[in-house]
């Protein structure tokens, strides 16, 4: 585990850092994993809101949430998404890579061969995989986290920064 959360991730994912630390010590897992997946789904909105109905910090699909449950609710959200991912990681023997495509992709698809992942498993694991091992080994920069905001994430980013209030 690490004691610090890695400099490359965007202010609006910094903003979470204290909770990310907290929800990432209750249930075992490294912050800066915890923070690579918050970084690609929803940049730190609490709100955000996919088109395939995934909601949240950690963009957690509805039937991961129980009836009485908040999904924006950032605790919540963290609670269930996170959950997702150490569950990831077990199937995935500890390896972060595999884990990032199962919490994209399904758990199922741990352990199928990379060539029949859908396209967008791949990408996801493409950005996660190294914006992650970038934060894991102190890199003050991340050229990945930089090439994943050109092509995806400064909308993304923008509506995270205006709902956090920050410049």
């Amino acid at each position: 585990m690490t004691s610090s959360l890695s400099p490359i991730f965007t202010p609006t994912v910094q903003y979470w850092g204290n909770s990310l630390f907290a929800w990432s010590a209750a249930l075992g897992l490294d912050p800066n994993l915890a923070a690579t997946v918050m970084q690609i789904e929803s940049c730190g909105d609490p709100r955000a809101l996919s088109t395939s109905g995934a909601m949240g910090l950690f963009q957690v699909m509805p039937f991961h949430f129980y009836t009485t449950d908040d999904p924006y609710n950032p605790e919540t959200n963290a609670q269930r998404g996170l959950g997702y991912l150490v569950r990831s990681l077990e199937r995935a023997g500890g390896d972060p890579r595999m884990a990032l495509a199962g919490y994209n992709g399904g758990i199922g698809l741990i352990g199928r061969a990379e060539w029949t992942w859908p396209a967008e498993t791949k990408r996801y694991v493409y950005f996660g995989g190294q914006i992650y091992e970038d934060a894991r080994t102190g890199q003050s920069t991340s050229d990945r986290l930089n090439e994943w905001f050109t092509q995806y994430g400064a909308g993304l980013c923008n509506q995270a920064a205006q709902r956090l209030g920050l410049p």
